[in-house]
């Protein structure tokens, strides 16, 4: 019995020696490749999905409202949150998600984190660690769970840094501080909780590029980000190309409505119903005088109305 209890003893000094070996600051690229396997195609270095540049153009164009209500279609119910002070109110953001986890400090767990990034060649605050990662078109997301007082995760220094890197912005569940000097910065902008004086204090990192929670949204890393005044949706990537021309689709179907209706040809009734095969006649002659207009070529229109159930 005895012996049976100091291999017992010996199994969980070795088990918690393994894991303070194998803390890891982030997720290896495979771990992150298994955390989003409904992406198909191309990959950051770190794993996370590369979505088309072009596709993240696009979505700027789409509204909050679209791009909800698309996921919710989906099956996605958790991915918008609200409520912001926002930097620039006009400024729309949209990127590929870099997320961190921030907790409130606990001794022993911030030096094995911190002994973890040393090893791995990580230098200054951890709260600069999170910045170093960033690639161009990158959106840095904080949960640093709503703290205001003693919670500044950046400055104007680190915002200085983060849009160099980036060439972009940040949402945070939390709080900034030097909000003039972040203001001073050309093209940068934030999502925040709040704003104090006050330097970020009895805070720790606790990961980067793991699945985070912001308010009322789970955000992973890689989620295609879109961020307008009236709030923020986390786009999973698997489905950016397909919400963008669901969008696109859904404005020009308007566009015609509307002109029809204002010369009279279709009533509302005919318009807000199930097309009949006259009016998908027509509005497929229309969309030959709006070559010019059109937010997608006309290949991915052709090939996306194919599959459509109007």
């Amino acid at each position: 019995m005895i012996k049976r209890n100091q291999l017992v003893l010996l199994a969980l000094v070795l088990f918690s020696c393994l894991s303070i070996h194998a803390q890891q600051i982030t997720p290896t690229k495979d771990q992150i490749i298994a955390l989003t396997p409904e992406w198909k195609g191309e990959r950051m270095a770190d794993g996370r999905p590369k979505t088309s540049d072009k596709f993240m153009e696009r979505l700027k164009k789409v509204s909050l409202e679209e791009a909800w209500g698309y996921l919710r279609n989906k099956g996605y119910h958790n991915q918008f949150e609200g409520d912001w002070m926002l930097l620039r109110p006009d400024q729309v953001l949209v990127g590929r998600a870099v997320t961190a986890q921030y907790m409130p400090l606990r001794p022993e767990w911030d030096k094995i984190i911190k002994a973890a990034g040393e090893k791995e060649g990580r230098i200054g605050g951890t709260n600069s660690w999170p910045i170093d990662v960033l690639k161009p078109g990158d959106v840095y997301i904080a949960d640093s769970y709503g703290k205001i007082v003693d919670g500044t995760l950046i400055g104007d220094n680190l915002g200085n840094s983060i849009y160099a890197k980036s060439k972009n912005g940040v949402i945070f569940y939390g709080s900034v501080r030097d909000v003039e000097g972040l203001e001073a910065i050309d093209g940068f902008t934030a999502w925040m909780k709040g704003y104090d004086p006050s330097y970020i204090q009895q805070m720790m990192l606790a990961s980067i590029n793991n699945p985070i929670r912001i308010g009322r949204a789970t955000v992973l890393p890689g989620d295609a980000v879109l961020a307008k005044k009236g709030g923020i949706v986390f786009i999973p990537p698997h489905l950016l190309e397909d919400l963008v021309l669901n969008a696109e689709f859904v404005a020009l179907r308007d566009a015609f409505g509307h002109q029809r209706l204002r010369e009279g040809k279709f009533t509302p009734g005919q318009i807000d119903r199930q097309w009949t095969d006259d009016i998908k006649k027509d509005f497929i002659g229309w969309l030959d005088t709006q070559k010019d207009k059109l937010p997608m070529t006309r290949a991915e229109l052709d090939a996306y109305m194919k599959d459509r159930t109007w």
